[in-house]
């Protein structure tokens, strides 16, 4: 039987299944094992990814799994993958991408935020946005998956939190949070994005790749290589979001800033090809930026 490595949190569940029910789909299979693998991630809650070792907390156990052969493919979000994979593992497929976008959940709008108001994130990304936003709101570490962070939000640790659309669409929660424009705020490389990894030599890369949207895959690769170009980490406030175009271009577009949010830059830029995009764009952002945003990458 074909075996699935995930995550254990609702939404790495739900999006193993979204896998496993493709996979027997396009094959005609029974069935489809889903191994649940604990990750370091997921057991440190109180710190921030990039003080304790940054995305790998999220892939170093399912990729052990996957190179000791014990799952022949690995689920991941794939805002939370590195850059930079090992060799021997390949992004075989990518599911249809869901909602880029972020809600808010405790206000309407981040304009509607009390005065002072304290929002709850994990990411660098959004803190920023939100102080460039509004440089009174104070933004403070939230972790846990989406059903500990409303939690601890219903339970008033915070005025408001920001999480993903597509997450919340994955899990039911259709009427959880407003929606945030994207011209108020682009969301993360490879937001709403679901990968499947394999061995990049081995037979299950040609039995996921029948389940590949092409259209995501080259998308999230030109963000990716954005963010190779910029040697951009989980600390970086960096927004990317690529999208295809009449003709078969692709759209690019991006925002760095300071982790305050005080200082940031944003662009765009159109090309054919994922990596020269994607380095290109990360090229003219940096030679734009004020120094204390091009200071943070490279």
């Amino acid at each position: 039987m074909f075996r699935l490595g995930t995550r254990g949190s609702p939404l790495a569940l739900t999006q193993a299944g979204m896998v496993r029910d493709a996979l027997m789909a396009a094959h005609g299979w029974d069935d489809v094992e889903i191994v649940v693998i604990r990750t370091t991630g997921d057991r440190v809650q109180d710190r921030a990814l990039a003080e304790i070792g940054g995305k790998a907390l999220w892939t170093k156990e399912l990729d052990r799994a996957l190179l000791a052969g014990e799952v022949d493919a690995c689920v991941h979000s794939m805002k939370d993958v590195e850059t930079l994979r090992p060799d021997a593992i390949a992004i075989a497929a990518m599911l249809p991408r869901a909602d880029v976008r972020d809600r808010l959940i405790g206000a309407e709008t981040i304009a509607a935020l009390p005065e002072g108001a304290t929002v709850g994130t994990s990411s660098p990304r959004r803190a920023a946005q939100v102080r460039r936003l509004r440089p009174d709101v104070v933004t403070t570490l939230f972790r846990g998956n989406v059903d500990t962070r409303l939690g601890k939000l219903a339970a008033g640790e915070v005025d408001a939190t920001l999480l993903a659309a597509a997450g919340l669409e994955r899990l039911g929660r259709h009427d959880t949070g407003a929606v945030i424009a994207l011209d108020v705020m682009l969301p993360a490389p490879a937001q709403g994005a679901v990968g499947i990894e394999t061995l990049a030599d081995g037979p299950a890369r040609a039995l996921v790749a029948a389940i590949d949207d092409a259209a995501t895959h080259r998308a999230v690769a030109t963000e990716r290589a954005f963010l190779a170009a910029l040697r951009a980490d989980c600390h970086s406030p960096v927004a990317a979001l690529a999208q295809g175009e009449d003709g078969g271009g692709l759209l690019l577009r991006a925002q760095l800033l300071s982790p305050d949010g005080a200082c940031s830059v944003e662009g765009s830029a159109r090309g054919d090809d994922p990596v020269e995009l994607g380095a290109r764009l990360a090229g003219e952002l940096l030679a734009g930026a004020p120094a204390v945003v091009r200071d943070l990458f490279g």
